[in-house]
Parts: C-alpha cells; sequence; structure tokens
C-alpha cells in the first residue's frame, strides 16, 4: 500500500542541517573553471577541506586524466579510500548516472566495490530527464535493476527527484519491497525541463514523499542559491557543490571553489541558528551504522 507523507511541508526540519557535497558531477570542465576537481587527489583534497567544514555527506563521480567521467571501479576505489583513510566517518554516495552511459553493469561499477572502498549510498534517479543540451536516460527497468543491486550490496538509495512523477516512482519501489525507510531524497530544481525553484513545486514534490523521508534540496547553475535556502529553511539538508553550479553569484563574474559554496552555507545557517550535522548524525538518521 502507498505510503504517504504524513507531516506537513517543514517535514523534520528541527534537526542538524545535512550539507551534501557533490563536488564533480561529470559536466563541468577545465576551460570552463580551473576550480572544479577531476583527479582523484583533486577530489580527495576537496572533499577533505570541505568536511573540516561541515559537509557529512559526498556525491562522488570518477573522471579520466582527460577530465571525460568514466565508469572505472578502479577510480572509485582509489577515491573512496583515499576519504576514508581520513575521515572515515562521512557518508560517501556514488554516482550511477545515465548520462553518458546506459548499460547498467557499467553503471553500477562502484556498487562491487569492498572494503574501505564500499559506498554506504548510490545515486538512483527515478526518471528520464532533459537537461539544457542532452538527456539523462532512466528506462524503468534500469531504475529496478539499480535499486535491486544496491539492496542486494546493503547500500542505501540517494534518490534524486526533478519532478513530481519521479516521487510516484519511489512509492512503486516501496511497494515492490526494493526500499527501507528512512529513505532519502536530493531534491533538483530550477533545471529547464522539470520543477522550478518555486514553494508550491517544492510543495507537491515534499507533500508526496513517503513516510520516513529524510530530503534535501539543490539547484542547477544560478538557481543553486535559491534551492539551497529553501532547503536550509524548510527542509533536512541542501545539496551543494561545482556539479551543479560554477559561480559565486548570480551576475557569474566569479567562479566558485567548492570550499566557498560549503562556507557560504555554513555561515547562512549561522544566521539561520540551524546547526550543521555531523557525519556520525547522518549515519544514524539515514540508518547506515558505523563506516
Amino acid at each position: 500500500m502507498r505510503q504517504d507523507r504524513q507531516s506537513e511541508l517543514s517535514g523534520s526540519h528541527t534537526g542538524s542541517l545535512i550539507l551534501n557535497l557533490a563536488p564533480t558531477g561529470i559536466v563541468p570542465t577545465r576551460s570552463q573553471t580551473p576550480l572544479v576537481p577531476i583527479t582523484p587527489e583533486e577530489i580527495i583534497s576537496d572533499v577533505l577541506r570541505c568536511v573540516k567544514l561541515g559537509v557529512s555527506m559526498v556525491h562522488i563521480h570518477a573522471r579520466n586524466p582527460d577530465g571525460t567521467a568514466t565508469d572505472d571501479a578502479g577510480v572509485f576505489r582509489t577515491i573512496l579510500t583515499g576519504i576514508r583513510a581520513q575521515c572515515p566517518d562521512v557518508v560517501i554516495v556514488t554516482s550511477t548516472s545515465g548520462r553518458r552511459v546506459k548499460e547498467v553493469e557499467r553503471r553500477a561499477s562502484s556498487l562491487f566495490l569492498e572494503g574501505a572502498a564500499k559506498p554506504d549510498m548510490a545515486s538512483l534517479t527515478l526518471g528520464s530527464v532533459n537537461f539544457f543540451a542532452e538527456a539523462s536516460l532512466n528506462e524503468p527497468t534500469t531504475i529496478v535493476r539499480l535499486a535491486e543491486i544496491m539492496k542486494e550490496r546493503g547500500i542505501k538509495p540517494e534518490m534524486e527527484i526533478f519532478d513530481l512523477g519521479m516521487v510516484n516512482v519511489a512509492h512503486t519501489l516501496i511497494d515492490k519491497g526494493l526500499l527501507e525507510p528512512p529513505y532519502y531524497f536530493n531534491i533538483i530544481l530550477g533545471n529547464i525541463a522539470s520543477a522550478q525553484v518555486r514553494p508550491h513545486h517544492l510543495a507537491a514534490l515534499v507533500t508526496d514523499l513517503p513516510a520516513q523521508s529524510i530530503w534535501s534540496v539543490g539547484g542547477i547553475g544560478r538557481f543553486q542559491l535559491q534551492a539551497n535556502g529553501l532547503g536550509l529553511i524548510l527542509g533536512d539538508g541542501v545539496r551543494i557543490g561545482l556539479e551543479d553550479n560554477l559561480w559565486l553569484d548570480g551576475a557569474r563574474t566569479r567562479l566558485a571553489s567548492n570550499v566557498d559554496l560549503v562556507q557560504r552555507m555554513v555561515n547562512l545557517a549561522s544566521v539561520y541558528g540551524r546547526a550543521i550535522a555531523s557525519p556520525a548524525e547522518v549515519r544514524s538518521r539515514l540508518g547506515l551504522g558505523g563506516s
């Protein structure tokens, strides 16, 4: 039976704020910004600096030496073990993006890593979505198979939702027994072909989430700060980082670093009297246990 969310839009926002960092993605290039981390060493270094500021979750993409996206499990292993060597408690999420790779086996490569390289969570986008210049294709059978692998491997999905239909897919996966509470959602606003940074768009998404959901808000490009503001005030957390936005200001006069974006959110949280969640607290809230 469908599990409808019983609480108001405010959800469980009385808790500490979850800072979920997406430092790299697959789109930003060196020609766009010299500040995007590309190599494993750069990604690890950026993550470690941001964890010191308060980041408790990191959403990891891997790149080839030439900057292109890769699904090479060995690259993921290098990144994850490097982060865990110095920040063993931080929650690590690996990407299963369908933006450049369609085959399930390739998209799931990081899910079969073991030991210190095994991710705590992995991204699960709950539908296909058009971006400005390309599409991320997520066929229903692909979504189900990725969810099955995550359940088999004891990896919690980090569900990415861009529109209301994707929330319905989450309920369907729950009905199939493929998801276990508490559920974690990244609500991504401001993309050209999906929900915008408008309170009623966010309200429609949040009020239809299943019970026992924890949700963060991220924004595409110039909408990142606005979306993060909604997450700060109303949600459980925010998603920040250069994967979604390269600029510190709306006029695009100053390139941002991941540290800049995290520090700004920490400062805003202080203004609003919102404490920052520690990795240990986030692990407890998500039912992940120790690292």
